[in-house]
């Protein structure tokens, strides 16, 4: 391994995973980027949006070791994700903008790797429906041999005049292609079913482990 790199895995992973990860710098997005409003008015995507809140700060800008940057953290390491359903491959030492990452899917003792790339990386002071925050958020596109094609966005915002934090999730995706008739027949039928799975077990994850994060550090 390069010295230059510091290989990060969220779980443990097999050893072809670390294989494949080397291979996704090669590798292209496998759609056409849109916003996610137009792929709403488009029925061949798939759109959710999720959200939750965190616990909340005082006002004012993200607090030392508070819920916002621990959030940030989880988001940045990928933790967010339950390992029981995704683990990531990637480099630490990689600018976070244009990262990849290699998502290994976990199904009924099956593993499925799926390339994917960071992008849209935002953090500062901004504005959401006219109120002040600071705000957190990037996203990933997923590459060519990825069993979808699409892409999610994570966030993370502090309104600044009451201390509010919340986290959101938007995604679109449809169907990649695969050539597998076994793998495209358990996407038929409980795709849908994994990706609800996912976002619930995500929105819990990030109230349970930033509700911790802080309270450590104010221990």
């Amino acid at each position: 391994m390069s010295a230059s790199r510091r290989i990060v895995q969220t779980a443990p992973v097999p050893s072809w995973a670390l294989r494949a990860y080397d291979d996704l710098h090669q590798r292209a997005v496998n759609f056409e980027p849109l916003s996610w409003e137009q792929a709403a008015g488009d029925p061949a995507w798939q759109v959710d949006r999720r959200q939750v809140e965190l616990q909340p700060e005082a006002p004012g800008p993200p607090q030392p070791g508070g819920p916002f940057e621990v959030a940030r953290r989880l988001l940045v390491s990928y933790e967010v994700a339950d390992p029981a359903l995704v683990r990531a491959v990637y480099d630490e030492r990689a600018p976070f903008q244009g990262r990849d990452m290699l998502l290994v899917g976990r199904f009924y003792g099956l593993r499925f790797p799926m390339g994917v790339r960071v992008g849209g990386v935002v953090d500062g002071p901004d504005e959401v429906e006219g109120a002040r925050v600071h705000r957190f958020a990037w996203h990933y596109r997923t590459l060519e041999g990825h069993l979808e094609r699409g892409q999610m966005d994570y966030e993370v915002v502090k309104y600044l005049e009451d201390g509010r934090v919340e986290f959101r999730i938007a995604a679109y995706s449809q169907r990649g292609t695969t050539p597998n008739p076994i793998v495209r027949a358990g996407l038929a039928l409980f795709g849908r079913t994994t990706q609800l799975r996912f976002y619930a077990r995500a929105l819990h994850r990030m109230q349970t482990l930033t509700a911790a994060g802080a309270a450590e550090h104010s221990a």
